[in-house]
């Protein structure tokens, strides 16, 4: 069982902006934890029947946990894929979170489940620019990424 102290930790990703949303110039973007909200929303109204809901919603919450520790490194921050598995996984495990497995599940997109995540992650990527559009800004490179998926 996490301590209390992991615990806290674990909540300042409500405190993690979303990079991509900072970069392409949106005011007052959402956190992280908001994002995983958003996914674990979807997961209960589009999971369906044959995938396991609550594997779906545990890798929904904690499939990004890691950037609590290192960020949320998107691919124009000039970390190679390898080098940010490397540091979500060393994060996740010097955490104290029970998250390692449903890590490396969603990292391995092995499981039904954990495909299913990956998709959701790309919708409520795209849901969220549709919303950030009525700022004036072009976001058509998040919404081409559930398009492409």
């Amino acid at each position: 069982m996490a301590s209390r102290e992991a615990l806290i930790e674990a909540f300042g990703l409500k405190d993690v902006t979303r990079a991509g949303w900072v970069r392409a110039g949106v005011e007052n973007p959402e956190s992280v934890a908001a994002h995983s909200w958003g996914m674990a929303l979807l997961a209960t109204q589009l999971c369906p029947d044959d995938l396991n809901l609550q594997r779906v919603l545990e890798l929904c919450i904690l499939h990004d946990l890691a950037e609590v520790r290192v960020g949320d490194i998107t691919p124009h921050d000039g970390i190679s894929p390898d080098e940010k598995h490397r540091m979500e996984t060393e994060a996740i495990g010097e955490m104290g979170v029970d998250a390692r497995e449903i890590f490396a599940e969603y990292e391995a997109q092995m499981t039904p489940e954990s495909q299913f995540v990956r998709y959701l992650d790309k919708f409520d990527m795209a849901l969220q620019a549709e919303i950030y559009e009525s700022q004036n800004l072009d976001l058509t490179e998040f919404k081409k990424a559930v398009e492409e998926w």
